[in-house]
C-alpha cells in the first residue's frame, strides 16, 4: 500500500498533539504536513512543520494531503469574546477545510463537540455545529466528525473551570448510561488516536462518532498498527 500524506491543523492543542502523535506512530502516513501557530517541540523526518497566521489560512498555497484531520479550537474566556471565539471554531476551521480540499484531500476528520447543533439556542454548541454544517457543504468524499464530551488531559493553557470539571466528572461518568453516555467524559488521547482510525476505516459521506465509537475506534487503531489487515469498518 502507497504512504498517505497528512494535513493537521490544531496540533499543538490537546487533541491535536495527540492526533500528531498517532500519526508519527502509524507508517502509513509517509508525510505529515502540521499548521501551526508556533513551533512544535518535535521532530520527525515525515513532519513538515509550517508556522502561520491562521487568519489568513486562506490566501495560503495549496498543500497536498489525502486526509486532513482538524482539532482547532478554543473557549469564549480564552478567545475574549464572541466574535473570537466564532473566528476560530467557524471560520478557521471552514477556511482550513476548504484549504485542505484544495490540495486534494478525499477525507476530513473534525473535532466537534457533544450537543453541537447549528440551531442551538447555547452560543458554543451553535458555533460547533455551524462549523460541521460548512464543513459538510465543502464536499469531502469522506467527513467524520468527532463529537466528544468533557475532555480530559492536561492543556498548555489555564481553563479553571474545567480544570474543575475533570476532577469531578470522572468520579460521576458512571451515573451517565444509556442515552446519556454519550455526555461521558473522555480522554484526549483516545479522541486523537480515534481521529486516525476513523479515517483509515474508509466509507463514503458523513458520519458522526460520539463516545462509544470514539473509543471503538481508538482501540482498535492499535490492531491495524501490528495487523495492517485488520478491519477497522465494523460497526460503523
Amino acid at each position: 500500500m502507497s504512504p498517505r500524506s497528512a494535513l493537521i491543523a490544531g496540533a499543538t492543542g490537546l487533541v491535536g498533539r495527540h492526533c500528531l502523535d498517532a500519526l508519527l506512530a502509524f507508517p502509513l502516513y509517509g508525510q505529515i504536513t502540521a499548521l501551526v501557530r508556533r513551533p512544535l517541540a518535535r521532530r520527525d523526518r515525515r513532519l513538515v512543520e509550517r508556522v502561520i497566521d491562521f487568519d489568513q489560512i486562506a490566501d495560503l498555497d495549496p498543500v497536498h494531503a489525502l486526509d486532513a484531520f482538524c482539532a482547532l479550537g478554543t473557549t469564549i474566556a480564552i478567545a475574549g469574546s464572541r466574535k473570537a471565539f466564532a473566528a476560530v471554531d467557524l471560520e478557521h476551521v471552514t477556511a482550513f477545510a476548504r484549504l485542505a480540499r484544495r490540495g486534494g484531500a478525499r477525507r476530513l476528520v473534525l473535532v466537534s463537540s457533544i450537543g453541537a447543533n447549528p440551531d442551538a439556542s447555547n452560543f458554543y454548541l451553535r458555533v460547533k455545529g455551524q462549523a460541521e454544517r460548512a464543513v459538510a457543504a465543502i464536499g469531502f468524499d469522506q467527513l467524520d466528525i468527532l463529537r466528544p464530551g468533557l475532555l480530559l488531559g492536561a492543556r498548555s493553557e489555564s481553563r479553571p473551570g474545567e480544570a474543575v470539571a475533570q476532577r469531578v466528572m470522572p468520579a460521576v461518568a458512571f451515573l451517565l448510561l444509556g442515552r446519556l453516555r454519550k455526555y461521558r467524559p473522555i480522554q484526549a488521547g483516545v479522541v486523537g488516536a480515534a481521529m486516525v482510525g476513523t479515517a483509515i476505516a474508509e466509507h463514503s459521506g458523513v458520519r458522526v462518532f460520539d463516545y462509544d465509537l470514539i473509543r471503538s475506534m481508538a482501540g482498535r487503531i492499535e490492531d491495524r498498527r501490528t495487523n495492517p489487515d485488520a478491519s477497522l469498518e465494523e460497526g460503523l
